[in-house]
């Protein structure tokens, strides 16, 4: 809805209407907005960091392989 629709709208209301609702508008720019309790997300890296932290060392299997192709070869072979 733009503003322009509601400005239609209200010109359909009778003048002691249109006051009150002028009068509930610039009531509503009187309030100040409620902070935001949001905290600032942290950094998806920092996230991943403390996740690898936190599990056991990955043990490698056949770490002389360099290749991730060839690795990968070998696996399936076996």
């Amino acid at each position: 809805m733009t503003v322009a629709d509601i400005l239609d709208q209200a010109k359909a209301l009778s003048p002691q209407e249109r006051k009150e609702l002028a009068k509930l508008l610039i009531d509503t720019l009187d309030v100040a907005p409620e902070p935001k309790a949001h905290q600032p997300e942290e950094h998806w890296g920092k996230n991943l960091l403390r996740l690898l932290n936190e599990l056991d060392p990955i043990e490698l299997i056949h770490p002389e392989i360099d290749d991730p192709v060839e690795w990968v070869k070998h696996i399936r072979r076996n």
